[in-house]
């Protein structure tokens, strides 16, 4: 795998109103649960010169690649970590800290990733994989596809992906893996295709069953919603939290937990969207939303 440079891993999206809405403060520790192509960690940085910002991703590559040059600019005020931000409070008590002034999860898989990993892409073939972290999980989409029965995978389908067509999709692929089982992306792709046909040009007919194999397969609506209880305990008073969602389920997930915990004050009484000008600069953020919320 040959490494690129920051720009080409991943664009960070929303990067003004995560500075808005985190607001860092003169010497502030911040967390950056999802560092990737470090774009949000440059932002934190770069807003507020004394404040410290630790970057978690479980994706070896994204530290690989992004780390040292954030180490080699700012020095001791980034400090990259490997892990699952589910594990966050096991991260910090690494470093001896209990308490932070920040948080910022961008729930979003990264361009480098869907191109780069096993599993992510429609058109190329690789192997049913779709771990984002190998070493987190030893299921993969290979085992979920051609080992679950036919109901588990129309609920996986249905519950993570929102597709429709789960059943016939579940039918036709037990049926598919008596013959020889169903072993990359592509192939798949294919069976899914004669049972969804496309609807949009920007939207391949797999999108919803890969996107449910992937959350099923990384167990990401849990994680997240393990990030989001951990962030109660970790905030400082006043200490913020930012979110960025890609599709309902975490958005849901974000809104209901905000309004369930009455120690958060709301900041976005609706959600945040990308900007026309970002949108322009970049697709791939139309989807995304951004809530944050304040501990008091």
């Amino acid at each position: 795998m040959s490494l690129t440079p920051e720009t080409s891993y991943h664009i960070s999206v929303m990067a003004d109103e995560v500075r808005t809405y985190l607001a860092p403060k003169p010497q502030g520790i911040y967390v950056d649960a999802t560092f990737g192509g470090g774009g949000h960690t440059k932002v934190i940085l770069e807003a507020e010169p004394t404040c410290t910002v630790i970057g978690i991703d479980w994706d070896a590559h994204a530290l690989e690649l992004n780390a040292p040059p954030l180490e080699e600019e700012y020095g001791d005020r980034f400090i990259p970590m490997a892990g699952s931000f589910a594990h966050i409070g096991r991260i910090l008590k690494k470093l001896n800290i209990s308490h932070i002034d920040g948080i910022i999860a961008d729930f979003g898989t990264s361009q480098y990733q869907i191109k780069n990993l096993p599993g992510f892409s429609f058109s190329v073939p690789t192997p049913l994989d779709m771990r984002m972290s190998p070493g987190h999980y030893k299921t993969t989409a290979y085992d979920v596809v051609n080992r679950a029965t036919e109901e588990e995978l129309a609920n996986i389908f249905f519950d993570y992906g929102e597709e429709r067509a789960s059943r016939k999709i579940a039918r036709l692929i037990v049926e598919q893996r008596k013959t020889k089982p169903i072993s990359t992306t592509t192939e798949l792709a294919q069976l899914i295709m004669k049972i969804v046909k496309p609807y949009s040009r920007s939207i391949h007919p797999a999108t919803k069953v890969f996107q449910a194999l992937r959350i099923f397969v990384n167990d990401e609506l849990n994680n997240i919603k393990a990030l989001l209880t951990a962030s109660l305990n970790l905030l400082n008073p006043e200490g913020r939290i930012v979110c960025i969602s890609f599709h309902s389920l975490e958005d849901r997930i974000v809104k209901q937990f905000f309004k369930a915990h009455p120690e958060l004050t709301i900041l976005t009484k609706k959600v945040i969207q990308a900007s026309d000008e970002e949108l322009a600069r970049n697709p791939s953020s139309r989807s995304a939303k951004l809530r944050a919320a304040e501990k008091e």
